[in-house]
């Protein structure tokens, strides 16, 4: 038994997805080898080779794989296929691109967002918005699975000094053209991985009144999320989108301004450690998740809480 982990990374630096798929992974077996794709990726590799976890690093490293295209790193992953049992990636929009592909092509069903490994062929997942959880046993004889980064902890870089063997792959392909990327830059943390999340709903009003999470998050050094009401209305990019159709989070502290608690929304985020909610709807159904609730106006409520966090601030300086 071996397995296959399709790495997450932006050639600079691995993605901390890629830490929870390799822990993952251990469960299943310790014959664990991890494939890069990419362009200049050698500080990858070398961040891959400290975790103990890790017995092997395939690196492919061309200007052709600069960009994560599913239509050409397909073709690598299933070129390898033969070799493992398991091929596993995060279940981010990265190995959700990709992996349905994969499984397409083997004609085998992919297990989908496991939080849970009960033995190799076994996994738990979440179902009908995090309601329910499904048992379900794949009986192919190749495993396609993608895994919820924030159901398992990240591999440690310590201790390790795997392989990496360097490897040329030529494909014909051409179909798909990379344009560009537009991405949101912020010093905050990231919405998938951080401890601290604040996030707004259509409650708020406005794109402008976004600033005030933005105040909040920046003392907290919390990330912000929303709900896809306020993405919806045009409030906040849909890369901040907290939900079903959005980013699980698990933070150690989620904090709920203005939303009222669909249950597509509670998917994303009703895992989290310690829930606060403000609502000024007092039969809004976050409360009945939230570990403290405040049922208060928000636009008093967060000018009195940045004011009581300045004091903090101030009584630790």
């Amino acid at each position: 038994m071996s397995i296959l982990v399709l790495a997450e990374h932006n050639n600079k630096e691995l993605k901390s997805s890629t830490l929870s798929t390799i822990t993952a992974a251990s469960q299943i077996d310790e014959n664990i080898e991890v494939l890069i794709i990419g362009f200049e990726c050698e500080e990858v590799s070398n961040e891959l080779k400290n975790i103990k976890l890790v017995k092997k690093i395939i690196e492919v490293n061309n200007d052709k794989y600069k960009n994560p295209i599913a239509e050409l790193f397909t073709p690598v992953i299933n070129s390898l296929v033969e070799n493992y049992t398991h091929i596993m990636a995060p279940a981010s929009t990265f190995g959700k691109n990709i992996m349905p592909r994969l499984a397409a092509i083997l004609d085998v069903s992919q297990v989908s967002d496991i939080i849970k490994v009960e033995s190799p062929d076994t996994f738990i997942r979440p179902i009908y918005a995090g309601n329910a959880l499904a048992t379900v046993q794949s009986t192919d004889s190749k495993k396609i699975i993608t895994v919820r980064p924030t159901s398992f902890e990240p591999a440690l870089s310590e201790g390790g000094n795997a392989e990496i063997e360097k490897l040329e792959f030529n494909s014909e392909i051409n179909i798909t053209e990379f344009i560009n990327r537009e991405e949101n830059k912020s010093d905050r943390p990231e919405l998938g991985t951080a401890r601290v999340v604040i996030s707004g709903g259509r409650g708020l009003g406005s794109q402008e009144n976004f600033a005030l999470l933005n105040d909040i998050a920046d003392k907290l050094n919390a990330a912000v999320g929303a709900s896809r009401a306020a993405v919806d209305a045009g409030y906040i990019s849909n890369d901040s989108q907290v939900g079903q159709t959005g980013k699980v989070v698990v933070p150690d502290l989620y904090i709920a301004v203005g939303i009222s608690g669909a249950i597509q929304h509670l998917a994303g985020m009703k895992e989290s450690k310690i829930i606060v909610a403000i609502n000024k709807d007092e039969e809004a159904p976050i409360f009945n998740i939230a570990d403290y609730g405040l049922h208060a106006d928000l636009f008093e409520a967060l000018p009195q809480l940045s004011a009581e966090l300045d004091k903090l601030n101030t009584i630790q300086k």
